[in-house]
């Protein structure tokens, strides 16, 4: 199976960066490591988690965010990486325009 992630979930993941980089030299690096350790993960578990606004949702293991995708039979689409921080309509607005 193949992982793709798209642009805007490209440009979430570079947001998160430039936030926990701003807050202490380096953890923006850990972050993105943390992030791409979730998202191998799918290549087992894709599937399994629960759904939220339409896509499944796998909540990070450490940081406060989610990974919002959808699966077929060939590939896991990665549409959104989302801080749960944020304001619960803004994430739902957001996640579901990430599909169109």
């Amino acid at each position: 199976m193949k992982i793709r992630i798209s642009e805007s979930a490209q440009e979430d993941l570079k947001e998160g960066f430039r936030f926990y980089e701003s807050q202490a030299r380096g953890l923006g690096d850990y972050f993105l490591d943390s992030i791409q350790s979730d998202v191998r993960s799918l290549l087992i578990f894709a599937g399994i988690h629960a759904k939220a606004d339409g896509f499944f949702r796998l909540l990070s293991k450490r940081f406060p965010f989610a990974i919002y995708y959808l699966t077929n039979s060939e590939t896991i689409d990665i549409y959104a990486i989302l801080d749960c921080r944020r304001n619960p309509n803004w994430i739902t607005n957001r996640v579901t325009s990430a599909k169109k």
